[in-house]
């Protein structure tokens, strides 16, 4: 109980340093290794793969060869912790050198130096799923006892994320409505300036704008910039 709650006073820590959700997983994962290695009395790497709906997949990990570790994996696309996060549930690779199982990512695994690792999910909602991956360079190393000690910690580490989640979700809006505002502001000014050159409606301007679009296969925020650029309008 005392391991559990240093974790969650680290984690809370953590969340508030954190600029972003990518320093959040680096923080998690280090705090997560450091776990585990008091847990199972082996140095032990952690990394973590954190996929959002309408985002791109994120990664973090306690080292560089963690993330190495993890990459493997997600090549490969087979291993415990592709595994845990399409069961829901823990998965334990015991030991790369004599399991039956993902005979790919056994040998990439050991030939990187390690021989088992650990898959644990992390409940963050519908939204959003991920998967801590524990890597461990003897055989053997996760034990019933280790395995719950990972369920523990991804338990609070999750809890910890969702809130870093919201958090960064809440910034994102506040920049895809501040970006979209920009957006309208130019299109209204080229308008303008196509209402100003042509004697035309508003509609008839935009049917401009939108056709001119069209033809260069470019955004039209961007053709509309352009326009404003060229006649020495300020940028909004």
């Amino acid at each position: 109980m005392e391991n559990q709650v240093e974790d969650a006073e680290r984690l809370a820590e953590l969340l508030i340093a954190s600029d972003d959700v990518q320093a959040f997983l680096d923080g998690m994962t280090v705090l997560g290794a450091a776990a585990m290695t008091r847990s199972t009395g082996a140095r032990i790497e952690c990394a973590v793969t954190l996929g959002r709906r309408k985002r791109t997949a994120m990664m973090g990990g306690s080292s560089d060869h963690a993330m190495l570790l993890d990459r493997i994996e997600q090549t490969l696309e087979q291993g415990p912790c592709i595994d845990a996060l399409g069961s829901g549930r823990p998965v334990v690779l015991d030991d790369a050198l004599s399991s039956p199982q993902w005979g790919d990512y056994c040998e990439a695994l050991a030939a990187a130096g390690m021989r088992s690792t650990l898959g644990v999910p992390m409940e963050l909602g519908r939204d959003a799923a991920a998967v801590l991956n524990f890597f461990a360079p003897a055989p053997g190393t996760f034990t019933r006892q280790g395995v719950t000690d990972a369920l523990s910690f991804a338990g609070i580490a999750g809890k910890a994320l969702r809130v870093a989640i919201r958090i960064a979700a809440l910034n994102e809006a506040t920049e895809d409505l501040d970006a979209a505002s920009k957006s309208r502001s130019v299109i209204d000014t080229a308008c303008g300036v196509i209402i100003s050159q042509n004697r035309c409606t508003h509609e008839e301007a935009f049917r401009i704008l939108r056709k001119a679009s069209n033809d260069r296969n470019q955004k039209l925020r961007d053709v509309a910039q352009t326009l404003v650029d060229g006649v020495g309008v300020p940028k909004q």
